[in-house]
Protein backbone atom coordinates (compact mmCIF):
# COMPACT_ATOMS: atom_id res chain seq x y z
CA UNK A 1 0.00 0.00 0.00
CA UNK A 2 2.94 1.98 0.25
CA UNK A 3 3.97 1.83 -3.25
CA UNK A 4 0.14 3.11 -4.07
CA UNK A 5 0.46 5.98 -2.11
CA UNK A 6 4.39 7.26 -3.58
CA UNK A 7 2.75 6.75 -6.96
CA UNK A 8 -0.13 8.67 -6.21
CA UNK A 9 2.08 11.66 -5.11
CA UNK A 10 4.17 11.40 -8.11
CA UNK A 11 1.29 10.96 -10.84
CA UNK A 12 -1.04 14.25 -9.10
CA UNK A 13 0.88 17.11 -9.90
CA UNK A 14 1.06 16.17 -13.55
CA UNK A 15 -2.60 14.92 -14.27
CA UNK A 16 -3.72 18.23 -12.32
CA UNK A 17 -1.22 19.94 -14.84
CA UNK A 18 -2.65 18.18 -17.88
CA UNK A 19 -6.60 18.40 -16.49
CA UNK A 20 -5.84 22.12 -16.00
CA UNK A 21 -4.35 22.46 -19.74
CA UNK A 22 -7.10 20.61 -21.12
CA UNK A 23 -9.78 23.13 -19.44
CA UNK A 24 -7.86 25.92 -20.74
CA UNK A 25 -7.77 24.33 -24.51
CA UNK A 26 -11.65 23.34 -23.83
CA UNK A 27 -12.28 27.09 -22.93
CA UNK A 28 -10.17 28.72 -25.86
CA UNK A 29 -11.41 26.20 -28.85
CA UNK A 30 -15.40 26.87 -27.59
CA UNK A 31 -14.96 30.95 -27.53
CA UNK A 32 -13.10 30.52 -30.93
CA UNK A 33 -16.41 28.61 -32.15
CA UNK A 34 -18.81 31.25 -30.40
CA UNK A 35 -16.63 33.93 -31.92
CA UNK A 36 -16.91 32.40 -35.35
CA UNK A 37 -20.64 31.72 -35.00
CA UNK A 38 -21.40 35.20 -33.78
CA UNK A 39 -19.25 36.93 -36.75
CA UNK A 40 -21.08 34.65 -39.14
CA UNK A 41 -24.28 35.99 -37.88
CA UNK A 42 -23.00 39.83 -38.10
CA UNK A 43 -22.07 38.76 -41.92
CA UNK A 44 -25.45 37.46 -42.60
CA UNK A 45 -27.37 40.04 -41.34
CA UNK A 46 -25.12 42.75 -43.05
CA UNK A 47 -25.58 41.00 -46.32
CA UNK A 48 -29.34 41.10 -45.76
CA UNK A 49 -29.83 44.33 -44.84
CA UNK A 50 -27.03 45.22 -48.05
CA UNK A 51 -29.88 43.14 -50.33
CA UNK A 52 -33.28 44.88 -49.04
CA UNK A 53 -31.30 48.15 -48.95
CA UNK A 54 -30.17 47.23 -52.54
CA UNK A 55 -34.01 46.35 -53.77
CA UNK A 56 -35.66 49.57 -51.65
CA UNK A 57 -33.12 51.50 -54.02
CA UNK A 58 -34.28 49.92 -57.02
CA UNK A 59 -38.03 49.72 -56.31
CA UNK A 60 -37.34 53.73 -55.71
CA UNK A 61 -35.70 54.99 -58.44
CA UNK A 62 -38.66 52.46 -61.07
CA UNK A 63 -40.99 54.62 -59.49
CA UNK A 64 -40.92 58.31 -60.57
CA UNK A 65 -43.95 59.51 -59.34
CA UNK A 66 -43.85 60.88 -55.93
CA UNK A 67 -45.77 58.35 -53.63
CA UNK A 68 -48.93 60.45 -51.78
CA UNK A 69 -48.78 61.22 -48.15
Amino acid sequence: MENFWTYFEVLVPSVGVGLVFWFAMRAIFRADRNERAAEAQVREDASQRAERSSHEATDGSANSAPSPR
